[in-house]
């Protein structure tokens, strides 16, 4: 039976840039082993939703593996949440959040607290956050889980029926655009109040429960002692909440084995990557956090990759990598973290895959230029390549050589899995009958 890798690389899309002398860090980036899969393979373009949609992870991860968003989606917070081992049921409130750091007037100095939160700090706010912050505006409870870094999730629990995802964010930098969230070109960097969205009261409760948790954990936040040590050692302190992407429920995906007679794993680091590939019927590779020893990290993924190979025939494998330089506007740093994906991922995955009887395709769940250090609507580059997949020839896989391809522009991401589908279908089929 033929096998599809099926490797999506977070945030890898970009645009020229004046420091790798006008190229992107894919195509600055030496990447022999992505190169020779390119050059064997079709490449071409691809809006991951579609063109004029910045997308969150979430629903881009959702578009590529096939399912329509504008149909499929609720909403980040219920998956993230559900994706990093809390309880989301119907009419609960989900939503996704960040440790940050706020001034005076509400001015977010930086929407990450300086990117280096460990675990260790978070999980310490957090259980001050879990056993300090008491609601009282309306009766409910609430779960609050910091997940990798300054990445957490927040669910909320009504003792009089359901509530209602509603709601708008408190964080300036994302917006809700037919239901979806989408990254908000230059959004102003200032704490929002949540606000309901439609005139409902379940949505006024919801909204009412979240200002009331932004207020009292920033109140413990304060002056924390984690906080405290921040400061102390120069570091930005973790001072309030953001939230957004709230929802009430999650998505009911159609079981992507049972549609396609396929038997899925999904290798993925983050929270919401698992939910979903656990709402789509995949089985879940267990995998740590990413740490900073990213060759370490990569041959892990290598090892588990290998072992599933035993049970499974398809394979979706998020990795986060090039992302956060992206949104850093560090373009040195995102081609360094790509060279390094090809060098301690693919070389050692193209060693151990049977390329005759294996589909490879390698896109991005979006484009995170570090111009604007935050998702784009740009299209990303995609290749497939395998058994019998006639070459493009192409020197170089970026964004620039993909367009030249004979895939040309996919105009939404819900493209790509037929297509890998097919691919997989005409060669078992064709194996059958030899039979």
């Amino acid at each position: 039976m033929k096998n599809l890798f099926y490797v999506c690389i977070d945030g890898m899309g970009d645009r020229p840039n004046p420091e790798l002398n006008g190229r992107t860090p894919l195509e600055a980036a030496s990447t022999p082993n992505l190169d020779s899969l390119a050059r064997n393979g079709k490449v071409g373009l691809m809006y991951t939703v579609r063109k004029g949609v910045a997308p969150e992870s979430d629903v881009a991860v959702i578009s590529i593996l096939g399912y329509d968003p504008f149909k499929y989606h609720t909403a980040r917070g219920p998956i993230e949440s559900y994706g990093s081992g809390l309880t989301v049921e119907e009419g609960d409130l989900a939503l996704r959040c960040n440790f940050a750091t706020i001034g005076e007037g509400n001015i977010i100095l930086d929407r990450r607290a300086g990117r280096d939160v460990s675990n260790n700090e978070a999980a310490e706010l957090s259980k001050s956050i879990n056993e300090l912050v008491k609601l009282e505006s309306h009766p409910a409870t609430f779960q609050f889980k910091n997940t990798v870094g300054h990445r957490c999730v927040l669910v909320f629990k009504s003792k009089d029926g359901p509530l209602s995802g509603e709601i708008s964010n408190t964080d300036s930098a994302y917006a809700r655009v037919s239901g979806l969230g989408v990254a908000k070109a230059g959004a102003e960097n200032r704490l929002l109040k949540c606000e309901p969205q439609d005139k409902k009261e379940d949505s006024r409760i919801s909204a009412d429960l979240v200002n009331e948790f932004v207020e009292k954990s920033m109140n413990v936040l304060k002056d924390h002692p984690v906080n405290q040590l921040r400061i102390k050692n120069g570091q930005k302190p973790a001072n309030v909440i953001l939230t957004r992407d709230a929802g009430n429920s999650l998505p009911k995906l159609f079981s992507i084995n049972e549609r396609y007679g396929t038997n899925f794993a999904c290798l993925a680091d983050m929270p919401v990557e698992i939910g979903i590939g656990r709402l789509a019927g995949m089985d879940v590779v267990e995998l740590p956090p990413p740490s900073k020893d990213i060759q370490a990290d990569l041959e892990l993924r290598t090892a588990k990759l290998r072992e599933a190979m035993k049970t499974h025939n398809c394979f979706y494998i998020h990795i986060k990598g090039p992302d956060e330089p992206g949104h850093d506007g560090n373009a040195k740093l995102k081609k360094e973290i790509i060279e390094n994906i090809d060098s301690f991922f693919f070389e050692k995955l193209l060693r151990i895959i049977d390329i005759p009887n294996s589909v490879v395709c390698v896109t991005a769940d979006h484009s995170t230029p570090c111009e604007l250090k935050g998702h784009s609507d740009d299209p990303v580059p995609v290749l497939i390549a395998g058994n019998k997949i006639p070459g493009d020839g192409i020197r170089k896989f970026g964004e620039r050589e993909c367009a030249k391809g004979s895939l040309k522009t996919l105009a939404r991401g819900t493209e790509l899995m037929p297509r890998l589908m097919k691919l997989i279908e005409a060669e078992n089929d064709k194996q059958e009958r030899e039979r």
